[in-house]
């Protein structure tokens, strides 16, 4: 088939199939899966580098595709020669013909930034060889695939920390997105950063499968206070959960992806801050001079990829001297917290005692610990 007549099908099956799918995620102001940004910078042979986007929310949710949006931002403004083209609101089910229309508009590099992408990203980089994908939170590599993500378990322990000070009723509540590894290993260390100052600290999970939909997100909360939990946190890419809490005397949240204090600055904890953007500087320059290789990247609080949020102004001065020595610790790596004996919902120890648990039992955590009361399918 001429590669015209591919690039067209590819564009008309990719508006179909949005428009039939939709989703729980938000579209942003314009079409949705249409592109957001585009630079008409060019590279010293004339042509540009086109790297595309695959965003499963829009930039507009203040959280991980508004970060992902940003570092593309900045990879444009630090790279030369560099043309980004990003599509948002892709669900999953999607991606297929939204990474045809990329390749399809001459992206050289495609960076794939959902976790659900992963089976797509695979059977599509078998599909285009020269072509090189980036999948945020995958597992699974190829030749041409890497797979990149942060140690977001060391901020999720401290913020559990925080937890455990800041709350009265020892009840914790965690808005949760999916039943994936992803979500059980920052709940895990959510929760055993909260037992390590506050042994009476246990925190309630609900999962509410979606990654973005911020009535659900404000609903689950809802239920998490009314249940009793009076600090919240989750993996949902909305401020949501934090808006609840700022509704509700008393009640405190953290947020992931960005620094959300300002959508309720009296709730408001801390976050899990994400800075993808040296990152993809650094990989789309090794793939214009032709040094890129297929890696597994998971970058720690030592490299800045990822950090705490400023501190709220309901944090304690002694609270938060607390973090920042745990902080210091986690970046020179001499606070290894993550040591057994770590016993599961049952009682049963599942990492002995004296034993760290490994970068693999983190990346395939399949289990909640003692104190976290929610239920994964089996």
């Amino acid at each position: 088939m001429p590669r015209s007549l591919a690039a067209l099908l590819a564009a008309i099956l990719l508006a179909l199939g949005l428009a039939a799918c939709g989703g729980d995620d938000e579209p942003s102001s314009g079409d949705e899966g249409a592109a957001t940004g585009e630079s008409d910078s060019e590279g010293t042979g004339g042509e540009a580098f086109k790297v595309g986007f695959l965003y499963i929310g829009p930039p507009g949710d203040h959280g991980w595709t508004f970060q992902h949006d940003e570092a593309r931002k900045f990879l444009e403004e630090n790279v030369d020669g560099v043309e980004t083209i990003a599509l948002d609101s892709v669900p999953e089910a999607n991606s297929g013909p939204a990474i045809d229309q990329l390749v399809a508009q001459g992206a050289q590099m495609i960076f794939a930034t959902s976790f659900g992408y992963g089976d797509t990203v695979i059977q599509k980089a078998g599909q285009y060889p020269d072509v090189v994908f980036e999948h945020a939170t995958g597992l699974e590599r190829a030749e041409n695939v890497s797979t990149y993500f942060v140690n977001h378990w060391q901020p999720a322990y401290l913020l559990g920390v925080m937890a455990g000070h800041m709350t009265e009723s020892n009840r914790l509540g965690y808005v949760a997105s999916f039943p994936i590894p992803e979500i059980v290993r920052d709940v895990n260390a959510y929760a055993l950063g909260a037992q390590s100052v506050n042994p009476e600290a246990t925190v309630e999970v609900v999962f509410i499968n979606t990654w973005f939909d911020p009535p659900t997100e404000k609903q689950a909360a809802r239920g998490l206070i009314d249940a009793g939990a009076d600090v919240l946190f989750g993996i949902t890419d909305s401020p949501s959960v934090l808006e609840e809490a700022a509704e509700h005397e008393g009640v405190y949240a953290s947020t992931w992806n960005s620094d959300m204090g300002r959508f309720g600055p009296d709730a408001f904890l801390s976050a899990i801050v994400l800075n993808w953007g040296p990152y993809y500087v650094d990989r789309v320059e090794q793939a214009i001079d032709g040094t890129w290789e297929s890696q597994d990247y998971w970058g720690p609080m030592a490299e800045d990829v990822v950090s705490l949020a400023p501190y709220g102004e309901s944090v304690p001065e002694d609270l938060r001297a607390e973090i920042d020595e745990m902080v210091a610790g986690f970046e020179d790596e001499s606070f290894q917290p993550f040591v057994g004996p770590i016993r599961d919902q049952a009682g049963d120890v599942r990492i002995p005692d004296g034993e760290e648990v490994s970068f693999e039992q983190f990346v395939t955590w399949d289990w909640f610990v003692q104190g976290v009361e929610g239920t994964l399918p089996r």
